[in-house]
C-alpha cells in the first residue's frame, strides 16, 4: 500500500496528479464528494476518517485531508443512489423510504409517471400507482357505485416523447368508504412498465413545510400545484386530515400529495369551493392501515356498495313541559 501523504506537503508527482483530478473532476463515481474551503472539490472514496483526517484512495496515492481543510462532505451520486435504495422498504403492495429533498420541478418529472387519472361512465378522477404491479390508490367517492372504470397513465418514452395510455378493465380490489379510500388494480401492460411512487416513511411533516399535488383538476392532466402544510391534524368527523394551501378543485381527487423529498405524504380529497387554498388530504398513515388490511375491505362484485356506516343516534324525545302555576294550582 502506497504511505499517505499530508495534503499540505505532498510529494510534487502526487500534487500534480490531485491538481489534475481537481481541475478536470475526473474522478471515481463510488466515492465521497469532499469540498475544500478553496472551493476545489474531490469525489474519492475515504478509507480511514479520523477526528483530525480524511484519509482518501486517488487510485494513484493515498491522501491525507486535515479536516480543518474541509469545507463539506456529502456523498456521490453512485454512492447516494445506492444507499437511497437502499432505504427504502418494500412490502408485497407499496414502498416506504425517505428520498432526498430536490426542487419541484425534478421532482414532478420523477414521481409524475406515477400519477394516473381515473375514469368512470359518471365521472373523473385521480390515482397513483404503488407497484409494478399495477396496483394503484384512489378515493372512493371517485369509483363509488362503479364497476367500468379505466384509467389513463402518462408517461414519457427515452426519446422524452410524451405518452399517453387508456387502460381498461380495471379492477376494484377494496373499497373503504370511512377513509375514503380504494384500491385498484390495472392490468399490467408489457410494453409499458409502472413506474410506482414512494409513501412516506417519516410521518415528519410540520406546519410551514412545502407540498405539492399532482392530479387533473377539471379534467386538465398532470396538473401540478405547491403550497404548505397549513394544518397536520384538522379534524372532520372525527379523522385527523392534512390542510394544505396547494389548490384543488374537482379531478383532483385520488391524487398524491407530495413532500419536498417526493415521498406521498397524503391522498388529496376535498377542499371548501368559498375558499381559496383550503386543501386537506388524508394522511399516509391512514393510507397505509387501509392498505395493510385490505382483505378487510375487500370489494364483493355482487355487492358493488359493500362497507358499513354508523347509523345516528335516536333523538332524545322533548320532555314534557313544566306545568302552568304556582304551587297548589
Amino acid at each position: 500500500m502506497t504511505k499517505a501523504t499530508n495534503f499540505g506537503g505532498m510529494r510534487p508527482g502526487v500534487r500534480r496528479a490531485l491538481a489534475i483530478v481537481l481541475i478536470a473532476t475526473v474522478i471515481p463515481a463510488s466515492g465521497d464528494v469532499i469540498t475544500l474551503k478553496t472551493g476545489q472539490k474531490i469525489e474519492a472514496p475515504v478509507l480511514k476518517e479520523t477526528g483530525a483526517a480524511l484519509y482518501i484512495d486517488l487510485g494513484i496515492d493515498v491522501v491525507r485531508i486535515p479536516v480543518a481543510k474541509i469545507d463539506s462532505r456529502t456523498k456521490g451520486p453512485v454512492k447516494a443512489k445506492a444507499e437511497a435504495a437502499a432505504k427504502l422498504k418494500r412490502n408485497r403492495i407499496y414502498s416506504t423510504g425517505r428520498l432526498t429533498a430536490k426542487p419541484i420541478k425534478e421532482l414532478a418529472r420523477q414521481f409524475g409517471a406515477g400519477v394516473v387519472l381515473v375514469q368512470t361512465t359518471s365521472g373523473l378522477g385521480s390515482g397513483f400507482i404503488l407497484n409494478v404491479q399495477g396496483l394503484c390508490v384512489t378515493n372512493y367517492h371517485v369509483v363509488e357505485k362503479e364497476t367500468r372504470i379505466a384509467v389513463v397513465v402518462f408517461d414519457r418514452d427515452k426519446q422524452g416523447k410524451f405518452t399517453r395510455r387508456r387502460i381498461d378493465k380495471v379492477k376494484i380490489l377494496a373499497l373503504n368508504p370511512f377513509f375514503d379510500l380504494a384500491l385498484l388494480e390495472i392490468p399490467v401492460q408489457k410494453d409499458l412498465p409502472f413506474k410506482p411512487v414512494v409513501l412516506t416513511g417519516a410521518h415528519d411533516h410540520r406546519e410551514g413545510d412545502e407540498v405539492f399535488a399532482i392530479g387533473n383538476p377539471l379534467g386538465l392532466e398532470r396538473s401540478v400545484s405547491r403550497g404548505i402544510v397549513s394544518t397536520r391534524n384538522r379534524n372532520f368527523s372525527g379523522l385527523a386530515y392534512i390542510q394544505m394551501t396547494a389548490q384543488i378543485n374537482p379531478g383532483n381527487s385520488g391524487g398524491p400529495l407530495f413532500n419536498s423529498r417526493g415521498e406521498v405524504i397524503g391522498v388529496t380529497n376535498m377542499g371548501i369551493p368559498a375558499g381559496e387554498g383550503l386543501g386537506f388530504a388524508i394522511p399516509a398513515t391512514y393510507v397505509k392501515h387501509f392498505l395493510d388490511n385490505n382483505d378487510a375491505w375487500a370489494f364483493d362484485k355482487d355487492n358493488p356498495n359493500t362497507g358499513f356506516r354508523y347509523q345516528d343516534a335516536p333523538r332524545r324525545k322533548n320532555p314534557k313541559p313544566p306545568p302552568t302555576g304556582g304551587p297548589g294550582k
